[in-house]
């Protein structure tokens, strides 16, 4: 199911199975939807979920897991989901991230983002470049700058309603809508009446720990200087 590239935004119903191939991307990915059905996911990757209603048990090497609606998850390698009700799955593939579960995500970000709206990091970058999973925040009234992303972006709207406007003009969105914006598809969001809330993974990030920058390091202080600034204590 190869998603069309020339296009900007690509929306999916919630059916089950494999929504879009985007293996050929930069940072091979594939999107794939659970409903009321047996999911079996791959061990070559990293799978970053949603449970968007119902409640699943989640199996993995790490043990199995109950998952109710606005719980999402990270689990690297052979997955299974299985359950009543509906979510989705990026799949990050030829990646090795740690195996997380949390939820569930708060009513709004807690970061400032573009034009009045709001960002939560709800997995964030293990090592800087990492794939991560957000939420972001739209209140009502948003009518968003025209922008791009340099890599594919896989969405979710799990609460309330809006709309993304592109050249080829307004896609109405509502709760439990899917969609992929391809790489450098160029597009905004915008609500009237109502706030909208959007799960969205990234492949990819510029964001997050280094070797040489991160807590442990940079707070760790030989001699009144922090370890990051002592080469022969980083190097060794």
């Amino acid at each position: 199911m190869q998603y069309a590239e020339e296009r900007s935004f690509i929306p999916y119903q919630l059916s089950h199975g494999l929504l879009a191939d985007m293996r050929d991307e930069g940072f091979p990915s594939e999107l794939w939807c659970w409903s009321n059905d047996f999911l079996q996911l791959k061990n070559n990757a990293t799978h970053f979920g949603y449970v968007y209603d119902g409640s699943i048990t989640l199996e993995h090497a790490s043990g199995s897991f109950k998952l109710s609606n606005g719980m999402y998850f990270s689990a690297p390698g052979e997955t299974t989901i299985h359950g009543n009700g509906h979510g989705i799955v990026a799949s990050r593939l030829g990646y090795d991230g740690f195996f997380h579960i949390g939820g569930p995500v708060e009513q709004r970000g807690r970061l400032k983002y573009i034009d009045g709206c709001t960002d939560s990091l709800l997995i964030p970058p293990v090592m800087m470049g990492d794939a991560c999973l957000n939420l972001l925040y739209f209140p009502p009234g948003i009518k968003q700058t025209q922008h791009t992303h340099p890599s594919v972006r896989v969405g979710m709207v799990i609460r309330g309603r809006g709309a993304c406007i592109t050249r080829s003009g307004a896609i109405p969105l509502v709760a439990g809508g899917v969609f992929v914006i391809p790489t450098e598809g160029i597009h905004s969001f915008l609500t009237e009446d109502s706030d909208m809330a959007v799960v969205a993974y990234h492949p990819d990030s510029d964001f997050g720990p280094t070797h040489e920058l991160h807590p442990m390091i940079n707070r760790t202080i030989v001699d009144g200087l922090s370890a990051n600034q002592i080469s022969e204590i980083r190097t060794k």
